[in-house]
């Protein structure tokens, strides 16, 4: 069997690397994680992460913190977070580059689209830090960004729900789980699948998305194969 997808952009919380833990780092938790990654680059796709940091700190819940400071906080939490998935996936024998969008040159390289995609192109699978580099955006904002910037074939967002819902299947039995929906719907109805911002950036820039549960980490390998394991997104 074939992966449907030559180059994917996936998207981690940082709350998925803590595991049951909720706060800082599950290694059960990443491997799982990291081993589904590897039977990816194993089938000849070329993987690009980007990692969140909720698992160290949530900006928006810092407080009476200054924004900018607290984002920044956020951004260096996801520097932590890209080297732990870098060490876990060099454990299993991937090649990994971490490239971040702030400069701290003696434990990652900066982010520079030309080099990322040929470390990509090299079987290396490269790990996005510090989101976007500016405060006021998500790191769903970044991986939107850095999908269209490496013209990743698909935007894999890896939640803790099976797909898109038309509200919260956590809180209301009768939630209704989407097959296939478009970014315009995502926007009009309000859904809570990702930020507005990340959520324009796809749809203007033809970016398809693939949203799917990762309690359950071979969804990443299932994805890549085609399987039906969440919701995609486009815009017709």
């Amino acid at each position: 069997m074939e992966p449907i997808y030559k180059r994917i952009l996936l998207k981690v919380s940082g709350e998925a690397l803590a595991g049951d833990n909720k706060t800082g780092l599950d290694y059960d938790a990443i491997t799982g994680i990291c081993t589904s990654i590897k039977k990816c680059v194993d089938a000849g796709v070329q993987v690009a992460v980007v990692v969140g940091g909720g698992n160290f700190w949530r900006g928006r819940s810092s407080g009476a913190m200054d924004r900018t400071r607290a984002d920044h906080i956020g951004m260096l939490a996801t520097a932590m977070n890209a080297l732990a998935l870098a060490d876990v996936l060099e454990s299993l024998g991937c090649v990994t580059r971490v490239q971040t969008a702030i400069l701290m040159q003696q434990v990652a390289e900066p982010y520079i689209r030309n080099r990322a995609v040929r470390h990509l192109e090299k079987g290396r699978v490269v790990i996005f830090g510090c989101g976007t580099g500016n405060p006021f955006f998500s790191t769903d904002t970044a991986a939107s960004l850095r999908a269209v910037e490496i013209q990743a074939d698909i935007f894999l967002k890896a939640t803790l729900v099976d797909g898109v819902y038309d509200k919260d299947p956590h809180k209301y039995d009768d939630a209704k789980k989407y097959d296939k929906l478009t970014f315009s719907q995502v926007l009009s109805d309000g859904l809570q699948v990702m930020d507005s911002t990340a959520a324009t950036m796809c749809r203007d820039n033809g970016m398809k998305m693939f949203v799917f549960d990762l309690s359950r980490p071979d969804n990443i390998y299932d994805a890549v194969m085609g399987k039906n394991v969440g919701t995609v997104v486009t815009e017709e």
